[in-house]
């Protein structure tokens, strides 16, 4: 097994190091090229005063900058942190000062960049390292940097255990917690999803995901890792052009989460592309409903259609269903990773038959070393060696897991406990219907009651009174919403999980 993710990155350099690794509108890179600026980035770095175990902060969108930086920050064997490009200064400030980072390097353009540079502390020291979107190169970064490589790419010499990145996430508690996730557990997953895929040299990926989320960063890892091409993109915000680019470069695989398939099936037509190369799509970040999964399964019929499970604890995936098994189990998030074991508990701690809903438990190499600086939290979260997710699973007779909720996210009707995700369902049966979030809201007699929020597509009429009927013919009496919203769109997180305290 390599030691690093910069090991996975030197055999594919080695391999071939004309073939391209990464592009951004007209900017493309190398292999060659990569090696290259990771290892000017990390002779800068060293020459900064860096030393090993240091943390470096990046705030960069997705760009090759970006995974240069990173990769040579690994090689100078740094811990990086990367940083939300989406967040105010003030928020990064307190990731920053919590992450002990002794650097920061991020693209002067980027519009909270001043702000932040002002209020870090004077210990704390600020690179900036210009991000151009056309026709950037590695000589244009090497400029930018100022430095030129003084040896070659070096192998990190590190244990399995030493911290890579320290990823911060908002959970579901709104609460950032710093996840320290270890080489040992970044390579660990890599190479089990890379197997999983089937990701190989000739394949061709293309992110909308950001590399600061777990799932983009778990994408751009396992590309550069197979040798493979990942085109970049920031987000959604041109759903056209992200279509477009998937059929003029012959993408063979892309990802996202939940909303990413659901604003491409309202706001593009799909069938309207030849997507033929296209020969997987992942799915991961929340529960998908069985309706979009299928639409999507219509609309790109070449592709394999994996639904994954996995969180940042716990470097990045957990299960996969693979996709023979898709309409047989259409709802589970499959079976553990080879290497990963997973047991569903009850509050005791005991094991529970199929059949049953408990916590779902995980242990294996992928799990994190902890949160930074947060013995408490860690302790409740990580107990014997196994990660405590928060989920709500149970299992069928066959093994196959199925997520029924959040431990705190189940409405309690009076007695009685209602998942959002099953009345999602029930919600995305009904035509007209972009998006749907369920959540809870105060009730003075019950305590709580049901709430739905939608969000419908174009040109669509509902009423209040058209869901609620819906509703009663396929759900118990108190599982109904109480009360329906509609809005223009859901609160969600950065990485694109629905924020549902927003929603109360």
């Amino acid at each position: 097994m390599p030691a690093s993710l910069v090991d996975l990155l030197l055999t594919a350099v080695a391999r071939d190091p004309g073939k391209v690794a990464l592009r951004r509108k007209r900017s493309t890179w190398s292999y060659g090229d990569l090696v290259r600026g990771a290892a000017t980035a990390a002779e800068r770095l060293r020459r900064a005063g860096l030393e090993p175990g240091d943390r470096v902060g990046l705030l960069f969108r997705n760009c090759p900058e970006y995974v240069a930086l990173l990769y040579g920050a690994l090689s100078a064997r740094l811990a990086v942190v990367p940083l939300n490009v989406q967040e105010r200064a003030s928020v990064l400030v307190v990731q920053i000062e919590h992450g002990g980072a002794r650097m920061v390097v991020g693209d002067p353009d980027h519009p909270e960049w001043a702000a932040l540079k002002a209020a870090l502390q004077p210990d704390v020291g600020a690179l900036e390292v210009t991000a151009v979107d056309d026709d950037a190169s590695v000589e244009t970064f090497m400029q930018s940097v100022g430095a030129s490589p003084g040896q070659a790419l070096e192998s990190p010499a590190v244990a399995r255990d030493d911290m890579a990145i320290l990823l911060y996430t908002s959970g579901t508690t709104g609460r950032p917690k710093g996840v320290m996730l270890s080489h040992g557990n970044l390579v660990a997953n890599n190479v089990t999803i890379i197997d999983y895929l089937g990701l190989v040299p000739d394949d061709v990926g293309l992110t909308v995901m950001p590399f600061h989320f777990s799932y983009g960063n778990s994408v751009l890892h396992t590309h550069l890792g197979a040798g493979a091409t990942l085109l970049l993109e920031d987000n959604l915000a041109y759903p056209l052009i992200v279509m477009q680019r998937l059929q003029n470069e012959r993408v063979t695989g892309f990802s996202g989460v939940p909303s990413t398939f659901a604003i491409l099936m309202s706001r593009a037509r799909i069938d309207e592309f030849d997507l033929g190369a296209m020969r997987y799509l992942t799915q991961a970040g929340g529960a998908m409903t069985r309706a979009a999964i299928q639409r999507m399964r219509e609309l790109v019929p070449s592709a394999r259609f994996f639904v994954m499970y996995g969180q940042t604890e716990a470097t990045a995936r957990l299960t996969y269903l693979p996709p023979e098994r898709l309409d047989e189990k259409l709802g589970s998030i499959g079976k553990p990773l080879d290497g990963i074991e997973i047991e569903v508990r009850d509050l005791d701690g005991r094991v529970l038959p199929p059949g049953q809903t408990g916590e779902l438990c995980a242990r294996g190499p992928n799990i994190m070393l902890g949160y930074w600086r947060d013995e408490e939290a860690t302790r409740a979260a990580v107990v014997d060696g196994w990660l405590r997710t928060g989920d709500l699973a149970h299992t069928d007779e066959d093994g196959f897991l199925y997520i029924d909720g959040r431990v705190v996210e189940m409405i309690k009707v009076g007695s009685f406990r209602v998942s959002p995700l099953e009345v999602e369902e029930v919600l995305a049966t009904l035509p007209g219907i972009a998006e749907m979030a369920v959540a809870s809201m105060p009730d003075e007699l019950l305590g709580q009651a049901v709430k739905a929020v939608l969000v419908l597509r174009d040109g669509a009429t509902l009423d209040e009174r058209e869901v609620k009927a819906h509703c009663r013919v396929r759900l118990a009496a108190y599982k109904v919403p109480k009360v329906v919203e509609f809005a223009r769109e859901l609160p969600r997180t950065s990485s694109g999980k629905i924020q549902r305290f927003k929603l109360s």
